[in-house]
Parts: structure tokens; sequence; C-alpha cells
């Protein structure tokens, strides 16, 4: 595993130095300041490192030896040098080129020996311009930018330098990176320091520091003599002095802040999901960064035995941040999407109005979706929001076709253990339990079925059956494959699927007898997520939308038949809501979860994945036969539902950009790597993989040794990024049960000694989370097989110890 380490040390201050463009001056900057640094700080150390450098072996070395000659006593190194003077991308080419990872790597290596030394500083030094590529092609403004070195930005003092460097600032700032400082050299003819230092001190409050440019050239011998005595003057000058003030004041802020957010926001703070009671400020992750699927988090608290620890350690996003994060933190396809939309639009209102982000984002999904039913899209801010209006649509819809009287009490279907969000109306479509029975305006409306869950247990899948419901459901079931599970046509072929039809019709009859009404079968597909984590039968809910769709007859006491219910895209007995919030849009491998029922919805939500894990989105899909039931001539009949932040362009941009981004990576073939993997054992070999279409990041090796754990874990399971690990409980299973926290602890322990990859210097660990005696990880769709292989290696330490 390689996650990338950031750059940061209580008494060892890393900056990295970038240029607005090639030739601006980068080289004699950092020769300054490493000067002046040995100057100012003769006890401490002072280090320069250039990562890639093009052109002639002599050159680099005259790098060095530049850096050497004028800044005496500095530890120099380039640690890749191409010698062809073009980009590095074209320079590498034919050669041995690392990869991203790796050169960062090499970065912090060098760095971490450096901070091994004592207090001292470290200027690293890019090539060329910020968009300059790396080796790898990518651009250095990404390569770096999960380091989260604060930046010295080199302005260009030339003819045009005033927009290149404002160019260069914003491609940074948009990337996350933190510019300290901008440095120009003076120039009377353009002028260019006055306009950079108004512009960037009164626009962003960054300081711009001036020196005089150096002499022009002359010949070798002249130009050693006269560049000594430029950096002589310059390295003692007052404005070089300020500016490495500046910066050591800077570093020191960063240390200071990130030390006191725990103590302040436990004093500050009302977190979600937390009994505050038994929080403290040790609890408390401070999170200084992420990128990719790795959060940057503080393991240095003060008091710190060795302040040569690193500050930051990556810590693996193992809740893919509550279920929101698909394609890596600090996505930049994202980030750019987020900020052309804001810069575009800001926001606009949308009631009697369009702009392209939306339009486009309803067209892309109803196409995506392939489904004969689904016609409108209705936008809105969070999944709660998003079931909260599936359900007015639902309900309205079933109330009018059957004549039920406006103030009916109608109740919804649903599964036990069901989630659906926070709001009121979406607590109420739920049963009680910890989430929402001590809430005051909770009333609970319907009816939740229990349903028989798949677990891998020592290596085979069961199917295990409530115990109350054995007598109705039959005894559990075990299968050699999560294919043949998944495998309705063959189960239905078998009638397998009958003794849950006659329970559920059964069971329905009976609350129907009993005077209940209900307006809708609501429930998340294939997976129950925060009710525990459960993986659902697909034949027990495709069941259970079967009979509901086939019962109109047991809705309507009075047998009233109304006009269009023979259209095939119309909904028949009650409307079907599919919440996909957290199992759509590829979390379980397929654009759409219900696709695995082999059935659609006649309502159905998305956020979460929707947008990559930038910004809030959500979107309600609906039926025509449900949109025409709110068409009226009074405007009171109309969905009277919106926020002011409906339908916000920026939000729409980036749901675009995330779906684009994953449909394309499905067409090259990006998850190739997983479902080839073998899971012959848990799937059935290759011809059932391709038949089923199942396939998680997580190997069959890691479930069926996990599920082999018998003393402590009661079964597991893995289906696209997910991974579930149900343990074993004395004290119950459920959201207040205590059994997964020992496991969840040794993760975020994580890797204290390092394994045969990585040294303790290169730390790293899992922040994940549990629901009761589950703990589950989750991967985006950017994870990599390296680091599932090393976090699976992880999982299994944290076993054995139990």
């Amino acid at each position: 595993m390689a996650p990338v380490h950031p750059l940061l040390w209580r008494s060892f201050r890393v900056f990295q130095v970038y240029g607005a463009n090639t030739d601006v001056g980068k080289t004699v900057f950092t020769t300054t300041l490493c000067r002046a640094a040995r100057l100012m700080w003769g006890r401490e150390h002072t280090a320069f490192l250039k990562p890639v450098s093009t052109g002639p072996e002599d050159e680099a070395d005259d790098l060095c030896n530049h850096v050497e000659r004028h800044a005496p006593g500095v530890l120099r190194r380039t640690l890749l040098q191409y010698d062809l003077a073009m980009s590095p991308h074209a320079a590498a080419k034919g050669k041995s080129v690392p990869s991203d990872v790796d050169l960062l790597s090499k970065v912090h290596q060098f760095a971490s020996r450096m901070a091994a030394r004592g207090p001292g500083w470290l200027f690293v030094e890019t090539a060329g311009g910020v968009h300059s590529p790396g080796p790898s092609g990518t651009t250095q403004a990404d390569l770096y930018a999960a380091l989260r070195c604060p930046v010295v930005l080199v302005a260009d003092s030339k003819l045009g330098g005033i927009s290149l460097t404002i160019s260069a600032f914003e491609s940074l700032k948009i990337r996350g990176y933190d510019v300290e400082t901008i440095l120009v050299f003076r120039d009377d003819k353009y002028d260019n320091e006055q306009y950079l230092k108004d512009y960037f001190t009164g626009h962003h409050g960054i300081a711009v520091a001036s020196l005089p440019a150096p002499p022009p050239k002359t010949d070798i011998g002249a130009d050693t003599e006269i560049m000594s005595q430029y950096y002589e003057e310059e390295s003692e000058s007052t404005a070089t002095r300020r500016i490495l003030e500046h910066l050591d004041r800077r570093h020191r802020a960063r240390i200071d802040r990130l030390d006191s957010m725990c103590g302040d926001a436990y004093k500050q703070i009302w977190y979600p999901f937390t009994q505050h009671k038994l929080n403290s400020p040790d609890n408390i992750v401070v999170i200084d960064s992420a990128r990719g699927d790795f959060f940057q988090t503080l393991v240095s608290k003060p008091g710190a035995t060795s302040i040569n620890q690193p500050a930051l350690q990556p810590s693996f996003d193992g809740s893919a941040s509550w279920w929101t994060q698909g394609l890596g933190h600090g996505n930049p396809s994202l980030t750019m999407s987020a900020a052309y939309a804001a810069g575009r639009y800001g926001h606009v209102m949308f009631a009697g109005a369009i702009h392209e982000p939306a339009l486009a984002l309803a067209q892309t999904l109803l196409h995506s979706m392939k489904s004969s039913r689904l016609t409108r899209v209705f936008y809105s801010d969070n999944g709660s929001t998003g079931v909260e209006v599936a359900v007015k649509m639902a309900l309205r819809a079933a109330r009018l076709r059957y004549g039920w009287a406006a103030g009916t009490d109608i109740g919804i279907i649903g599964l036990k253990g069901g989630y659906h969000g926070d709001t009121i109306g979406a607590m109420d479509c739920a049963e009680p339990s910890t989430y929402n029975e001590k809430i005051e305006w909770y009333n609970g409306r319907g009816i939740w079925y229990d349903y028989p869950s798949v677990k891998c247990v020592r290596g085979q899948w069961a199917i295990e059956m409530p115990g109350a419901l054995k007598a109705d459901l039959g005894d559990d079931q075990v299968f050699e494959s999560l294919s043949d599970v998944f495998d309705l046509d063959a189960r239905r072929s078998k009638h397998k699927h009958r003794a849950y039809e006659k329970y559920i019709e059964r069971t329905l009859s009976n609350h129907l007898g009993n005077g209940r009404k209900f307006g809708a079968l609501l429930m998340e597909p294939v997976v129950v997520g925060a009710g525990g984590m459960e993986l659902v039968d697909p034949l027990f809910q495709r069941a259970l939308v079967d009979v509901v769709r086939r019962s109109a007859k047991l809705f309507d006491a009075r047998h009233r038949h109304r006009p269009g219910n023979s259209d095939p895209a119309s909904w028949s007995g009650l409307p079907v809501i599919f919440d996909e919030v957290f199992t759509g849009l590829y979390r379980l491998g397929r654009f759409t979860a219900s696709s695995f029922l082999g059935t659609e919805a006649d309502v159905s939500v998305h956020a979460k994945l929707l947008t990559g894990g930038l910004v809030p989105l959500s979107t309600t899909l609906a039926s025509e036969s449900i949109f025409k039931a709110f068409e009226s001539d009074d405007k009171a009949d109309a969905l009277l539902h919106g926020h002011s932040y409906t339908a916000h362009p920026v939000g729409c941009q980036v749901a675009l950009e995330s779906m684009r981004q994953m449909q394309a990576m499905e067409g090259r073939g990006e998850w190739d790597w997983a479902k080839e993997s073998d899971w012959s054992g848990c799937l059935g070999g290759r011809a059932r993989v391709a038949k089923a279409e199942l396939w998680s990041i997580w190997p069959w090796d890691l479930l069926d040794w996990v599920s082999n754990q018998i003393q402590c874990v009661a079964g597991t399971w893995a289906l696209g990024s997910i991974l579930a690990i149900h343990m074993k409980a004395a004290d119950g299973t459920g959201y207040k049960s205590n059994a997964a926290l020992k496991l969840q602890s040794f993760l975020h322990d994580g890797d204290r000694d390092g394994n045969a990859s990585t040294s303790s210097s290169t730390r790293w660990n899992v922040h994940s989370r549990v629901l009761g005696n589950v703990l589950y990880i989750m991967g985006s769709q950017k994870t990599t097989q390296d680091d599932v292989a090393e976090i699976a290696r992880l999982v299994q330490r944290a076993l054995v110890a139990h």
C-alpha cells in the first residue's frame, strides 16, 4: 500500500516553490531563502530538493552545485534527472517512469530523513510552471497536491506576467493549496510588482514581497562572482528576513491551529449521531485535508514525545465519508465543474426556469436508468428530502386512484431496519428504532416486514431466516455462490418464491382487514444501509414488489378500476419507491441497484454518489402516471414542495461530471481487476460472474477467511465497494451494540509498526464507522487493488488480535 504522506512536522518547515512560468527565478529565490535560513536559524539545518529536473545531467549537478556554492551548508538533492531539456513527460519517454505515488514517496522519504535531523527548513522546487507535467504526464498542480505543502509562488515579472501569475495562483487555490507568499523581482519597465501587491493583498490577503532582479548573465567566471555578491546582499536583506519570518509564523500558526481544533470543536460543535456526554476531545479526528481515498489526519497532539514525529498521517476513508465519496477527495475534474457552474451561474432560482446543468442532468439520469417507467426528475437537497418528495408523490397517486378522502391516514409498507433519513416525514417511514423512537414528533406510519438476510458463513453463502418466521418462510438455505443467490430466474423456476409471497400476502391482508390503508411500498434495494448494513435476500424483495403490484383489489375495498391501469408503465397495486440514495450509482457495481431485482420503480431516489462526494444534491425520479396525479386546474393540487437551492447549478454540473466519469470508467474497464479477481469460490466461476454481473473490490479470499473466524464473526458479505463484517454480539445486535468497537479501534490505530513495505515514519490507518455489531469498510469507485490488499491484511491482523 502506498498512501501519499503529507509533509508536516512540528519543528521542520517544508515549503514548495512554484513558478508562474518557466524562467521566472525560482532557483534564485529558493537559493536566497536557503542561504538566509542558514544565517537566521544557524543551529538548524536547511535542505533543498528538486524532485524532477530536465536537461543534461551536468545541469542538474550545476543546480545542486549552484545551491551549494551560494548557500553553503545546505543539503541538496535532485531525485529524477532526464537528459533532454523539455517537459518531464516528454523527456521521460522511453525511460523508466515512476508512478506518481512512487515519486511522491521518494519526496516524502527525503523530507523524512531531513526532519529526523531535527528542526530546520526544506524548500522543494518544482519544474517549469504550475501545470508543467511531471514524468507520468500528471500536471504538477495535481501531482503534488496530496503533499499539502504550503506554497511560495514566484511571480513572473516580465511582460504578460500579471496574467500568468494570477492564473497560476487560481490553479493552485482551486486545488486546495495554501499560497503563503508571492515573490517577484522588481522591474521598473512593467511594474508587475505593484499591481500584484495591490491585487493579492487587497483581494486575497496574501503578502507579496520583492527582491532586486539578479544581474544579467555575462560569462561563467564573472557570473559566479556577481551572483555570490547578489546572494550575500539579498540573504541578509530586510526583505528576505521578513519573508522567512512570515513563513515561520505561518508554519507555527498551522501547527497551533491543528493542535487546538479538538478542544475548540469539543466546546463549540454539536455533532451528528454523537452522545456528547460520552464524547471527549481525544475522540475527535482532525482532518487537515483529503485526497483520493485518504484523509490527512492529525497524529501528533500537544505533548508529543518526539518533535520529529510526522504531525499528519494518511487515514483511509473507510466510510466513504458517510457513503458520499465515489471519485476521490479533491478530484480536479469535479472541482473544476463546481467552479465553472459557480462562475457562470452561482445559484439561480428554479421554479418556472431552466438552466443547462439541470436539464442535461435530468436527461442523463433518465437515459442511464434504462427504465420503461421513469420519465420525470424532481430536484431536492439531500436523500432524506428526496425520500419525502417520493412519499408525497406516491401517497397522492394512491389516494386519488382509490378515492380516499384527503384526511385519510395512509401508511407505507417497508422493511424492518429500513432507514430513509432524519427529516420528520422520512423518519415516519421507518419502524421505531434508536434513530427515531425518542423523537417527539415521530409517528411511525406503516408496517415493516422482517426479511431473510444473506451472509457468508464458513465460506458458504447462507440465507438466514428470521427465527420467528421460519414456520412461514422455511429453514435457512445455503448456496455455494452469491451468484446462485442472485439468480432470481432460476430460483423462481423452482418456486422458491412462493413461501415468501404467501407470507407477504397473508400479513398484508391481515393489516388491510383491520382497516389499515397503505399508499406505497418503500425500500432500499438489495442492502439495508443504516439499519445494520444487511444484505437482503433479493428474492424476498422481488416477491414483495410482485405481491404489492398484483394486489389492487386488496387496496381498493370497492374494487374500482381506474382508466389507464392497463398501461404497462403505470403503477398497479401501490406505487413502488426504491430508495437508492445509498445503493445506487455503482455502489453495488451497477448504475442502479434495482436491476438486481429484475424490476423497476415507479419512483426512485438518488443522492450521495450522484455528485461524487463534493456537494449535496438529490433527485427523485417518477413515472408519468405518478406525475399526472398532480395535474389539476387548481394550483393547490400541485406538488407544493421545493427548496431555495432546488437544482442548484453547481450540484447539477458536478453530478453530470460525476456520472460521466463513472460511466467512462465502466466503459474503459477500470473495474475489470475486481471483476476478474478470484471470486470463483464466491460466485461459482467466471461464467456465472458474467451472467450475474456480481463483483466486488474486496477479494474472495478475504471474505472466505473472515467468514471462518467463527469465534468472533457471525458472518460477512461484500458487493461492489462495500465490505460488511457482522460481529458476534453478547450485548445483542443492533445500533446500541458495542461488539464492533474493538475491531474499529484496531483499524484506527492502524499500521503503527510498519510492515514489509512501509516504515514507522510512513504509518497509516483506517478511519471506519460501525453500526452496532457491524463494522463496514467502503471503498470509492477509484480505490486501487493495492490499497484493498493492504487493508485486507490489516483487517486480518485486527481479527486475529480480537
